[in-house]
């Protein structure tokens, strides 16, 4: 039977485990959240003290030059791209999440709009358990346009394909759910959307990172995700947009800023777009924001994709197994897929109370969150989670359990 010993021997020859001293983590902590924030790398706060003091504080404007902050966005983008199997020149790092799908479904939807042989494509489809963010933008998009376009929802993964047929424009789908950690099988969606005459928009906010991804090799035609997760760019770092080569020269979206003109500083009246991906950019950009994202980049640098899922698979299916043998009397409803095909770097459970178990974990130092209903969310971030942190963290869960050491009257937070 497995023993804490046997979680501290998987981390002495654990090829990740030097990793963790980049990362500043609290004494006492058990954290299994880097699925909703990741914890901020050592280097992060060197490099915003040299952002403030000297870039800014010193250097002031001449730093869009001389320090490189014009270029930033492109430059960072070039870091993320081996990450999500990407090239040099299709990734830009700017905005949120929520505009950059805004921008890339807005451009899909033109460019399916100009081929006559999809101009009555007027569907987008995508799951209706989706991020809510991701349904929201959709749905103001097709108001917006008011040319009968229309949002689809599917309840199931097993609908999506029946969904996707001759009147679908787009197929929006995140990777890896927020609520449960499956993952779609990219290259088959993507295909199917395709064969369909369908173009395919991934949203990667829990991929990137954390599974390996191959944007080029699935085909894909458009991608967004955010950096302050997994990717470890601090609370509301900037996201990415991904744009397929192919695409490159046909992409347009309203939000036509000044960083996306081929000249901004030539203040002409009229708008013309930059040449590749500098077209995603929309106006000036937070700089301090997008340094401290290179900061975790760099961290990923000094490894590779395939040894950091061969590790989350060995966390999850650890935490899983412990789970299950420790609280097994218990009203646990395991929402996360066992199969590693289709699991992403999460594992979720379901519980009646999951709400005020979640705040007794935190407040035992596990801490992990809650997305309704019932779900209470435990992140395994390969860079820094350790094997004896997923013994402690259902050790403390099965004592809360066991003997019902939680609130069920706990006062809900704002952010869950």
């Amino acid at each position: 039977m497995l023993t804490r010993s046997d979680c501290a021997a998987l981390d002495a020859k654990d090829a990740l485990a030097g990793l963790r001293v980049e990362f500043d983590l609290p004494d006492g902590v058990v954290y299994l959240d880097g699925n909703s924030l990741g914890v901020r790398p050592k280097k992060a706060l060197e490099r915003a003290r040299a952002v403030l003091e000297q870039e800014w504080g010193n250097d002031l404007i001449r730093s869009w030059n001389k320090a490189g902050w014009f270029d930033m966005p492109l430059r960072l983008g070039d870091k993320l791209a081996p990450l999500v199997g990407a090239n040099p020149g299709e990734i830009a790092v700017t905005d949120s999440t929520s505009l950059n799908l805004f921008k890339v479904l807005a451009a899909a939807l033109r460019i399916q709009s100009e081929k006559s042989e999809s101009a009555g494509r007027k569907t987008i489809v995508t799951e209706r358990a989706n991020f809510p963010t991701d349904v929201y933008m959709a749905q103001g998009l097709t108001e917006w346009l008011d040319r009968g376009y229309r949002l689809r929802l599917v309840d199931t993964s097993d609908e999506l394909s029946a969904a996707i047929d001759s009147e679908t424009a787009v197929v929006m789908l995140t990777h890896v759910n927020y609520r449960t950690g499956y993952m779609h099988d990219m290259r088959a969606v993507t295909e199917h959307a395709h064969a369909q005459g369908a173009l395919a928009v991934w949203d990667l906010a829990h991929s990137a990172g954390a599974v390996p991804v191959n944007l080029n090799e699935d085909g894909a035609d458009f991608a967004v995700g955010c950096t302050y997760k997994y990717l470890n760019g601090g609370p509301g770092a900037p996201a990415f947009a991904w744009i397929a080569p192919r695409h490159q020269a046909a992409f347009r979206h309203p939000l036509s800023g000044w960083w996306s003109h081929a000249t901004p500083f030539t203040m002409q009246p009229e708008f013309t777009p930059a040449s590749g991906i500098r077209r995603a950019l929309c106006g000036t950009q937070p700089i301090l924001s997008l340094a401290l994202v290179e900061c975790g980049l760099d961290v990923f640098a000094q490894t590779s994709m395939p040894a950091i899922r061969n590790k989350s698979l060995a966390l999850t299916d650890l935490f899983i197994a412990l789970v299950e043998r420790r609280c097994a009397h218990h009203p646990l409803t395991l929402a996360t897929p066992r199969e590693h095909r289709v699991r992403g770097s999460q594992v979720s459970f379901a519980h009646p109370h999951g709400y005020p178990v979640m705040q007794a974990l935190i407040e035992r130092g596990v801490i992990g969150d809650y997305r309704e209903p019932e779900i209470m969310r435990f992140g395994f971030t390969p860079l820094y989670t350790r094997f004896i942190d997923v013994w402690d963290a259902v050790d403390i869960l099965a004592d809360i359990l066991d003997g019902q050491k939680y609130d069920v009257s706990a006062k809900r937070d704002a952010v869950t």
